[in-house]
């Protein structure tokens, strides 16, 4: 989306209040489209913000032009001030990482025998009818002398 083009583009990522929000302007027009918004999203204080134009792909080619900063005086209570001061890791309430599903339940023992038993019972279904067709084929082969 942002290749090759003959204008900046720009992206303002906000965080107030456990949310996260990025905007894109990349028509030029000084017009902000939404990105993401995510909710629920727990920083720790004390880390320090970078940024990074490497794609991973030697195909591309982005430059940081400048980056302002802004700290943003938001009324709180004491108990949000509590609680963002016990956060040590970046956490997302409610949010599932790929990869990070529930593992899945082991199967019972009856199901594992069900399993085997029917592909035993598939697999000499394939024998015998693979031998009654040979037999069949070879018979049809043979030459007959009468």
């Amino acid at each position: 989306m942002v290749r090759n083009l003959n204008h900046d583009t720009f992206l303002v990522i906000r965080y107030v209040k456990r949310r996260l929000t990025v905007l894109i302007d990349i028509d030029g027009k000084h017009e902000w489209r939404d990105c993401i918004d995510v909710p629920g999203v727990r920083l720790p204080r004390g880390y320090y913000f970078g940024t990074s134009s490497v794609t991973g792909d030697l195909s591309d080619n982005h430059d940081i032009i400048s980056l302002k900063l802004y700290q943003l005086t938001v009324e709180r209570t004491p108990e949000e001030e509590k609680r963002d001061r016990e956060v040590f890791l970046p956490v997302v309430d409610n949010l599932k990482l790929p990869g990070m599903e529930a593992p899945l339940e082991p199967m019972s023992g009856l199901a594992l025998f069900l399993i085997v038993f029917f592909s035993l019972v598939a697999i000499v279904f394939a024998i015998v009818i693979g031998i009654i067709i040979y037999n069949k084929w070879q018979e049809q082969s043979r030459k007959h002398f009468y």
